[in-house]
């Protein structure tokens, strides 16, 4: 024994002040997930032997945590060379296998020939953690996605399984990584108790290959297999991944049998996964396949408004509008639209317009343009109103061609990214202040007449679609 510490009660005394300045150093929550289990052992010829009850835990803690217990033990006359971390069970028996720490050094031998008993905790970059953003009251519901809405309610506050697996699919940026992580939150609130992992089929991939690495597939399989609920996004992922699939199925079937909820994200319903086996397939369609559609313009523009509403900013309606309209394939993009006009109305000073808005988006509204030309506009405008195209060109005012021409022109502004000098030399050569004029005027007659408000949506609808 070293000279150090001079006797066993010393030698304890000395390990619980180090294990509360860890305490203090990690955080309540690391402490009782990690370092709470550690047991102080022996401490001989510089050498700190530490145990905890499974190769899982000093694993992690030889890995993530050993420098730093070493340093706080130090400062507690534990000055140790080495820190030796056990498996010890409850039953006094020493598990074969350590993990050392020499010098800064992690050593860790090859052969460990134990199961891990759970305990309920999970290492850090087991799953991934649930993002705040997203709950079920910040969620926006509408026809395309009320029904993946309530399934996911249903799951959340069920206290039994009732569908097994909740299967969501749609495109990107619809709200499936959403719903999955409110579905989680809920349970939490719900339930603290109860074990929820959401992760990337990407990421329960990585962790099978490297169990396969390790040679330490009973891990990863004790790991996945007793939690409560297992949440896996993007699953299309492990398709043409024939092993990765082989234990995701395994996985998937071990879950079902002891009746823990399953919920399960791809951008393709089941029978259309590519590269996935039809065991697998089959499997996954076996409980409620919830679709989220594409997004309508009236769920898009509640959207918007619920995202400047919780941003605490004062967006003119005519903007979220107009951002409603021009980007129709994700919501990803069109809050990352919002946070740019944002963000430039802060930092430069100026008021959000539909006019900033083209300025500061032009890239995004190029991608998302739908290639309607200011030609497409008049036809359409002159067919509707019944009069010659080329009135849209020549230089006539009387109000049944003035109109119609200043409606194309407000038309063209709203539904084209062409600049305004470019929508003026389409119309007779024009100069752009006219386009100014004219979309001003119509967005006035639209407020004050109902009618022709709904004259000019109704073709503004019937060239979008």
């Amino acid at each position: 024994m070293d000279k150090s510490v001079s006797s066993n009660t010393d030698i304890s005394a000395s390990w619980e002040k180090a294990k509360n300045k860890l305490k203090k150093q990690v955080g309540t929550t690391a402490y009782k997930n990690w370092l709470k289990q550690l047991n102080y052992n022996s401490y001989e010829n510089k050498t700190l032997t530490i145990s905890v009850q499974t190769k899982f835990l000093r694993d992690w803690i030889a890995t993530h945590y050993a420098e730093r217990i070493k340093d706080v033990c130090k400062n507690e006359n534990l000055d140790a060379e080495v820190l030796k971390i056990v498996v010890k069970q409850d039953s006094g028996r020493v598990i074969p296998g350590t993990a050392r720490l020499v010098d800064g050094n992690f050593e860790k031998e090859k052969k460990f020939d134990v199961r891990i008993q759970q305990s309920g905790n999970y290492p850090e970059d087991f799953g991934a953690p649930l993002d705040p953003r997203y709950t079920f009251e910040n969620f926006v519901v509408g026809k395309s996605n009320e029904l993946a809405f309530a399934a996911s309610q249903r799951i959340a506050e069920a206290k039994e399984v009732t569908f097994n697996p909740l299967f969501l699919y749609g495109g990107v940026g619809l709200g499936k990584t959403h719903l999955m992580n409110a579905i989680g939150w809920e349970i939490k609130k719900n339930n603290p108790d109860r074990q929820v992992i959401y992760l990337s089929a990407e990421k329960f991939m990585y962790q099978f290959v490297r169990a396969l690495r390790y040679k330490d597939t009973s891990t990863f399989k004790d790991q996945f297999r007793s939690i409560d609920v297992l949440m896996i996004d993007d699953v299309q992922f492990i398709g043409g991944k024939d092993n990765t699939q082989e234990e995701f199925f395994h996985t998937f079937n071990a879950l079902i049998e002891q009746n823990r909820q399953i919920v399960v994200s791809a951008d393709k319903s089941p029978s259309d996964l590519e590269g996935v086996a039809e065991r697998l397939r089959s499997r996954l369609g076996g409980g409620l396949i919830a679709d989220i559609h594409p997004t309508t313009y009236e769920l898009r523009l509640g959207i918007l408004m619920e995202k400047a509403k919780k941003r605490g900013v004062e967006i003119p309606s005519k903007v979220l509008e107009f951002l409603s309209h021009k980007i129709v394939s994700n919501v990803r993009e069109m809050e990352g639209a919002l946070n740019r006009l944002v963000a430039h109305a802060t930092l430069v000073g100026r008021p959000i317009t539909i006019e900033t808005a083209q300025e500061v988006l032009q890239d995004l509204l190029k991608a998302h343009d739908k290639k309607i030309t200011i030609e497409e506009i008049q036809k359409k405008v002159a067919e509707h109103y019944n009069i010659r195209i080329t009135d849209m060109h020549s230089p006539r005012r009387s109000r049944s061609v003035a109109r119609p021409r200043q409606v194309a022109m407000y038309l063209a502004k709203n539904i084209t990214s062409r600049s305004l000098p470019e929508i003026g030399r389409k119309f007779g050569g024009r100069d752009h202040t006219t386009v100014m004029h004219a979309v001003r005027k119509i967005e006035e007659l639209k407020t004050v007449d109902s009618i022709f408000n709904d004259d000019v949506e109704l073709l503004k609808r019937m060239l979008e679609t």
